[in-house]
């Protein structure tokens, strides 16, 4: 009878720092450390990013992530601009920090490979002081004057959103700005009943007040700055464009 192998491999892991900083989340809750451990992708994992059912249903990125974090989390409270630091971290250790992606130059018509370093990508300046471990804010409306609390959005959320979208589209209805915003808005002068959020929205959201409240949650949520710049071939400087997420982001080189 042969002898059960018990050899131990050792696994390398990262700890991973988290936009938030961890305080927007409840301090019992293991996010609310600012940081999360992560382990490199091995063959597994890259089974799961070409696993064409999970790609059709957009879900191979999330268990991907989901299978690299060690930290024991609910991947539905996960913020989305936590998430996206995770995105970028699962990237650099299981590829490296080096992403190519194509861009197509102006001037020329000609695809261009860009490469760039995945590391250089650092926080972006919020103040932090408006964060109390609640993921919850108070905004008055500049023009209607009507205050509203909100939050920010969560993996768990990010679902709901798409799902109710995609329904809608069926129906030819709605739309996914005021979808969102009836997820992202929590109460509307102290009345936190969804009924009266979601006609708020539908009815009494003027278009300024909306603009508003979009840029004042750009201003205060924590994420990566994803704004890269660089030269084309023939000295054209592109600034400020946001990271494009190829298909191949997992995948160096497979041009999927």
């Amino acid at each position: 009878m042969s002898q059960e192998n018990t050899t131990k491999f050792n696994f390398p892991t990262e700890t991973v720092e988290l936009p938030s900083k961890g305080l927007l989340y409840p301090t019992d809750n293991p996010l609310s450390s600012g940081k999360i451990e992560m382990k490199y992708m091995t063959a597994r994992e890259e089974d799961i990013l070409t696993n064409v059912n999970l790609l059709k249903q957009g879900l191979a990125i999330d268990k991907v992530l989901q299978a690299l974090i060690k930290t024991p989390i609910n991947y539905e409270e996960l913020l989305l601009c936590d998430k996206n630091a995770i995105l970028i971290s699962a990237r650099i250790l299981a590829y490296g920090k080096d992403y190519t992606f194509g861009y197509n130059n102006p001037n020329t018509d000609q695809e261009e490979r860009i490469t760039i370093d995945l590391t250089q990508f650092e926080n972006k300046d919020v103040d932090y002081s408006l964060f109390q471990n609640k993921n919850e804010f108070s905004f008055v409306l500049p023009h209607s004057k009507n205050t509203l609390t909100f939050k920010l959005l969560t993996h768990g959320d990010s679902k709901k959103i798409d799902a109710e979208v995609k329904g809608l589209k069926k129906i030819g209805s709605g739309g996914e700005l005021t979808t969102r915003l009836k997820h992202q808005i929590l109460s509307v002068n102290g009345d936190y009943e969804q009924k009266t959020v979601r006609e708020f929205v539908d009815n009494y959201l003027l278009a300024i007040d909306s603009n508003a409240l979009r840029q004042h949650l750009a201003e205060i949520t924590p994420d990566l700055d994803l704004k890269i710049n660089f030269t084309l071939s023939d000295g054209t400087e592109i600034k400020d464009l946001s990271l494009p997420f190829e298909l191949d982001f997992f995948f160096p080189g497979s041009r999927l």
